[in-house]
């Protein structure tokens, strides 16, 4: 499927626009899939396991904690082994960290970062670093889909769609592969409201978003990106888009935030300014840039 095709062909039925994270935003899945699937994995495949409270440290800083939430996996990967150069602890039992530079060399050429361009890339130019991670990301995905299940929207969410369902086009905009995106909208009965969901194999959500508006005739205070990450945040500034924040560790009262006041705002034209001022300091405040560790 050429899915760039698909976002840029979406019809424009409605005024407004909103595109929705999914994994921390719309559903309560980021702990059971990083905590339960993503780092297990991780330790595994790159042999961290004599300093495995560490690497699960690092892990859960990068992806949860920090203000890199939200990044795409194989980017998490690079941050997370970034951090762990830098701690005493892996070098002083043994452990070696990979310098990964065939990473951040696909990294830099490559903006469909999913499963199906790593195995293409390994299998024209075969890497042993590269060859771990597809390893990596291949049981990641296998551990998601026996794991994560039975995971509903947060309260709220239901209440913003059936709000906005006759004024806005709405469409999944996430990093998560498109399987998985699928299945959990599907499960929960939510897929009705969307035009379309976009995941990792569409490309960047910056790139999301911006086939999916660009010279539709959307006017950009009538375009909102709702996210849990300062991704989602950059996503909507590269398609000047308006945005509202669910606050990590405070979704709850995010969404009920939302479905009170902030989309009725964004209908009626209230929300750019002061208003969206305050929930981004919200969001800054939630995310921190430094790890809390000392060595």
């Amino acid at each position: 499927m050429d899915y760039v095709a698909q976002l840029k062909d979406l019809p424009k039925k409605h005024d407004f626009f909103i595109g929705f994270d999914s994994d921390g935003c719309v559903f309560d899945t980021m702990e059971i899939k990083h905590k339960e699937c993503f780092c297990p994995a991780f330790i595994k495949h790159f042999k961290l396991q004599a300093a495995s409270k560490y690497a699960r440290e690092v892990w859960d800083f990068v992806n949860l904690y920090s203000k890199d939430r939200g990044s795409n996996r194989f980017i998490a990967v690079q941050k997370a082994f970034a951090l762990m150069r830098n701690r005493k602890v892996f070098k002083d039992r043994g452990i070696h960290i990979p310098e990964m530079k065939s990473l951040d060399a696909w990294l830099k050429e490559e903006t469909k970062l999913g499963n199906p361009t790593l195995e293409a890339k390994v299998k024209s130019s075969p890497d042993k670093d590269l060859e771990i991670l597809l390893g990596w990301t291949k049981e990641v995905n296998k551990r998601i889909e026996d794991m994560v299940y039975g995971c509903p929207p947060f309260p709220g969410v239901k209440t913003v769609m059936d709000k906005a369902k006759s004024k806005a086009d709405m469409i999944v905009v996430s990093q998560t592969p498109l399987e998985a995106l699928q299945r959990e909208w599907v499960e929960n009965k939510l897929d009705k409201y969307l035009s379309c969901m976009a995941g990792q194999e569409h490309g960047t959500k910056t790139e999301h978003l911006k086939f999916a508006t660009d010279g539709k005739g959307y006017s950009t205070n009538k375009i909102l990106m709702v996210g849990d990450a300062l991704g989602d945040l950059k996503a909507a500034e590269g398609s000047n888009a308006l945005f509202f924040p669910i606050i990590p560790g405070n979704e709850e009262a995010s969404w009920k935030q939302f479905a009170e006041e902030g989309i009725d705002k964004f209908f009626n034209g209230t929300f750019a300014g002061g208003y969206q001022k305050k929930l981004l300091a919200a969001l800054d405040k939630a995310l921190p840039a430094t790890p809390p560790w000392k060595d």
